[in-house]
């Protein structure tokens, strides 16, 4: 069993969390009983086969959707029957995504993709400027504030995404298969940049991965499987 870490409350806890999905005449359940707890400045992954809940936790985890019954704690705050607006507040304050195909807007400029997550927050323009130059030279890319996503490679394009999931100064970080579409030299510097935000930044990092070498550059690996949570494991990090 792996310890948690001393002195901080947990900044997300599911409890007996399900998710049953109808479909027609049939029922799909993606999560039965799904427990997990993260504590602040904490670095994990979720590991699972295909169809084992991954994406259903993560959707639990960032706000996405709501569970068809259990308990899901943000800051100690029941957030399990909030209607989509608050939902959408909280997302925008407390939680940054990372999403394995960039999501970018392709009209838009690297300066202007992080820009605009602070838009929704009401953040001034000259302070939304500063900060989204200030984030892409945190991810050296400094010199490609005004270039579009298809003028980027997949590579600097994912550190755009990293940029823009700090945009609002989030607590949590989301990954979804950070690495899914890099290839491998390109995956391990996404990867530095994570390592550093969690090492330097202690920012509390959450990463859904189907690589192995991949999540065990977190500090502990959740495996999932039938939509609970069946072995923990130490990583690297």
């Amino acid at each position: 069993m792996i310890k948690e870490k001393s002195g901080n409350k947990p900044i997300i806890e599911l409890r007996d969390v399900w998710k049953i999905y109808q479909m027609g005449d049939i029922q799909v359940t993606a999560l039965s009983g799904l427990n997990l707890s993260v504590r602040k400045g904490e670095f994990i992954s979720i590991m699972g086969p295909s169809g084992s809940g991954k994406s259903t936790a993560m959707n639990m985890i960032g706000c996405l959707d709501i569970p068809t019954k259990g308990t899901i704690l943000l800051d100690g705050k029941d957030i399990s029957s909030l209607g989509e607006s608050n939902l959408s507040q909280i997302r925008g304050r407390k939680i940054g995504f990372i999403f394995q195909q960039f999501n970018l807007i392709p009209t838009l400029t690297a300066l202007e993709n992080i820009m605009l997550p602070m838009i929704f927050q009401n953040i001034p323009k000259s302070e939304r400027l500063e900060r989204a130059k200030k984030l892409l030279r945190l991810v050296d890319l400094g010199d490609r504030m005004d270039h579009k996503p298809n003028e980027l490679s997949g590579g600097q394009q994912q550190r755009v995404a990293i940029a823009r999931s700090l945009a609002n100064n989030p607590e949590v970080v989301l990954a979804d298969e950070p690495t899914g579409n890099l290839d491998s030299k390109t995956g391990e510097t996404v990867m530095d940049f994570l390592r550093k935000l969690h090492k330097n930044e202690g920012k509390t990092i959450i990463m859904v991965t189907h690589d192995e070498d991949v999540a065990k550059n977190a500090e502990r690996i959740e495996y999932l499987k039938d939509g609970r949570i069946i072995k923990v494991l130490k990583g690297h990090s």
